[in-house]
């Protein structure tokens, strides 16, 4: 397999005397997810945990359930990786109607979609669920997070994506240069893994755009918690979906943009 970073040159400017060293960075590949022999989206992404990558989006994106997936191959080309995803028959038909082609710069989760219908279709609602977060929880939550991005450490040039639950802690968390392909990423390890997302919070260390949300909704998870600010739209398509969208999240304070009623402080009020 690629290896996942690699370190090279640098030279580092301050004050004083430049700096000549080493700085290690992650590797970024090209990813081809084939459906069936052809091609449907090709992302650029780190070359890791590529196997619930491939769960993963088919999940998000709407193409296949964990049952429809016959078996997964990452094939090693010389221009990048060709993650080769054989579906049962019954998915065959989904597939062709949600036909995406997303060649294009890491963070652009849009890029090539079909349609603007496409593009902001509306997110599932999120199943019920009797989970309930603290400030307290929010804070430990986001914490806990950074003691599960090795890659980060060392490069400080990746997105994390991890899922959360008040009785475990992190479940589960991925690492990805692309932050749509970290939650993707995450997204199968959940479903690999037997986990019940309606038990738990999806934590992001990057901003939250609707195709994010989306995302979430189809995970399941009734909480989103993010270290940074949503936009407008990502908001109304959480209010939309029953997801309690919590932004701008640190160990001490955070910022509830709807459906608070999951959150158990006092103070806060209702803005769903």
């Amino acid at each position: 397999m690629m290896e996942t970073r690699q370190s090279l040159p640098r030279l580092a400017l301050t004050a004083g005397p430049a700096d000549p060293g080493q700085r290690m960075l992650p590797e970024e590949v090209a990813v081809a997810l084939s459906y069936n022999g052809s091609t449907q989206a090709v992302m650029m992404a780190s070359p890791e945990a590529l196997e619930d990558f491939a769960y993963g989006f088919s999940l998000t994106e709407g193409l296949a359930t964990a049952a429809e997936i016959d078996s997964v191959e990452a094939v090693e080309t010389e221009r990048g990786i060709d993650l080769q995803i054989w579906l049962k028959p019954e998915a065959g038909a989904r597939l062709m109607a949600r036909r995406r082609t997303m060649a294009g710069p890491v963070g652009c989760g849009l890029c090539g979609i079909d349609s603007l219908e496409e593009a902001l279709r509306e997110a599932p609602a999120v199943p019920t669920s009797a989970l309930r977060v603290s400030l307290d929880d929010v804070g430990a939550a986001i914490s806990a997070l950074t003691a599960h991005q090795p890659l980060h450490d060392v490069t400080r040039a990746v997105h994390a994506a991890g899922f959360w639950t008040p009785e475990a802690g992190i479940v589960a968390a991925r690492e990805d240069v692309g932050r749509h392909n970290a939650l993707d990423k995450l997204a199968g390890a959940l479903l690999r893994g037997g986990v019940d997302a309606s038990r738990g919070a999806v934590l992001l260390t990057s901003r939250v755009s609707i195709d994010m949300v989306q995302k979430c909704a189809r995970i399941g998870a009734p909480v989103l918690i993010a270290v940074s600010a949503p936009t407008a739209h990502a908001v109304r398509m959480a209010e939309a979906a029953g997801i309690t969208l919590i932004g701008l999240a640190r160990p001490d304070r955070c910022e509830v943009f709807t459906h608070s009623h999951r959150i158990t402080v006092d103070e806060a009020e209702d803005v769903a």
